[in-house]
């Protein structure tokens, strides 16, 4: 190992790569569920520099963990606990390398913190809608590596319809130069979603270019207070029927995510009075302020005299709106500070979504007594964030070494029993592997090892993470 070190800190400079010292930033996973220990960590500085890394790991036989923000929930991106793994952070690679405004579009590395990017489109005048709670730490690469869906996908769609072409450095140093701008290209087989998902297990993603949109004129954002998830998802329809595409954001949020919230951190104003179920509704519209206003107060009107909004109040500033948004997306850190728990990514049809959740929060209820479900999620597309916290008088984690195998299995049979999906937007990593072996369809998971084996054959990128070869 010396030798490969030695031969990296040549190619890579003195800051380069991270040999001994604190590297717990780079080894330990967001939630601190898969604390490992790294061989080193490789920053390289350019696409030839990642595929310089890969030459010499594939030499070596050395496994790499390609890293981003790193601020996945799954496990995906730090090393186990060998110290025999390298970590690769694409960290470094930073650039925005161009923006074309008449082809509506963007070309950023993979480093580049996707608050940045949104700022570089911002700057042309356009938007890079791609939005999550993570965006001031979260990398462009790693977006891409897992798929990243967020708050606007009911408009935009995930970040594989975001984007047009990327650069990819494969298991043995090759650069696939992919960075096409075209809407159209039918020249075989599409190479680009091949990488998209795939989780740093089939190569390396260096830089991407991506689709940028107008600007909307307007945006509106709203809570809205309802009785039930049966009215929220009338209102969803409403919402769908009245504005169309100009619906861009539609969120849901429990009575016990909210309360979580308001113990964890009381700071925050919550404008609605406690009820079962706050929605947070945003229209963007493209056409004109005042046509987005009468659409967005017109659906509202028509959701009070329908029974299905019990209250609702609209932002009158941007401020205000940032303050609803903040809101929402402070429920994964009220759980944080609340201690350890059990975290379902899923995704169900739009019309299975109430009845899972009756059927589940029973369910549960019967499996431990006291029992907190902390439900909620992106319902505009179907992926809800359906987490588990132990009963307060059970210690964290206690509660996840006696009880996470059989309230995954209940969770995800019943997601699977309604044709949902076990992994939304956080992707598979670790966490979901071998839940991913026993219910993905036989024949999908032959055909994914199979493409595993070929672009990866000595299985060195991300080994134990997604599928096993």
């Amino acid at each position: 190992m010396s030798m490969l070190l030695d031969t990296l800190r040549e190619q890579l400079g003195e800051s380069g790569l991270l040999v001994g010292g604190d590297l717990a930033a780079y080894e330990n996973d967001w939630r601190k569920r898969y604390p490992g220990k790294a061989l080193a960590v490789a920053r390289p500085a350019s696409t030839d520099e990642v595929a310089a890394v890969m030459r010499l790991c594939h030499e070596h036989r050395v496994t790499v963990v390609p890293q981003g923000g790193n601020t996945g929930l799954v496990g995906g991106s730090t090393p186990d606990d060998s110290g025999r793994q390298l970590v690769l952070s694409l960290s470094r690679l930073k650039r925005v390398r161009a923006i074309d405004v008449a082809n509506a579009s963007l070309t950023a590395e993979a480093g580049c913190v996707l608050a940045e990017v949104q700022a570089a489109a911002a700057g042309a005048g356009l938007l890079f809608p791609l939005s999550l709670a993570a965006e001031g730490s979260c990398t462009l690469g790693g977006n891409l590596a897992t798929n990243a869906g967020g708050t606007q996908v009911l408009r935009y769609g995930n970040a594989r319809e975001l984007c047009l072409g990327l650069e990819v450095v494969t298991a043995t140093g090759e650069v696939w130069q992919g960075l096409s701008g075209l809407r159209k290209d039918n020249t075989g087989y599409d190479l680009r979603d091949l990488f998209i998902g795939s989780e740093g297990t089939l190569g390396v993603i260096t830089a991407a270019t991506m689709k940028l949109y107008p600007q909307p004129k307007e945006r509106l954002t709203a809570l809205a207070a309802c009785a039930s998830l049966d009215h929220a998802v009338s209102l969803l329809g409403l919402a769908r029927e009245r504005a169309g595409d100009a619906l861009t954001g539609f969120e849901v949020m429990s009575r016990a995510a909210l309360a979580l919230v308001a113990r964890e951190l009381p700071q925050l104003t919550q404008p609605l009075g406690a009820a079962e179920w706050t929605v947070l509704l945003e229209l963007s519209d493209a056409e004109s302020a005042e046509h987005a206003r009468g659409v967005f107060e017109g659906q509202l009107e028509a959701a009070f005299e329908r029974g299905i909004v019990q209250d609702a109040a609209i932002a009158q500033s941007i401020a205000q709106a940032q303050s609803f948004w903040h809101l929402r997306e402070s429920i994964p850190l009220a759980q944080a500070q609340a201690g350890l728990n059990i975290k379902h990514d899923i995704s169900l049809p739009v019309s299975a979504i109430s009845d899972f959740v009756a059927e589940m929060d029973a369910a549960l209820e019967r499996h431990m007594p006291g029992i907190a479900v902390i439900n909620f999620g992106h319902l505009g597309d179907g992926n809800l964030h359906y987490n588990v916290q132990a009963p307060s008088s059970v210690a964290p984690a206690e509660f996840l070494a006696a009880h996470e195998a059989a309230i995954n299995a209940l969770v995800y049979d019943a997601v699977q029993k309604r044709g949902g999906s076990i992994s939304a937007e956080h992707g598979i990593g670790r966490l979901k592997r071998d839940e991913l072996a026993e219910r993905k369809d036989p024949t999908a998971l032959a055909l994914m090892r199979a493409i595993k084996r070929a672009l990866d054959p000595l299985n060195l990128l991300n080994p134990g993470r997604l599928v096993s070869p």
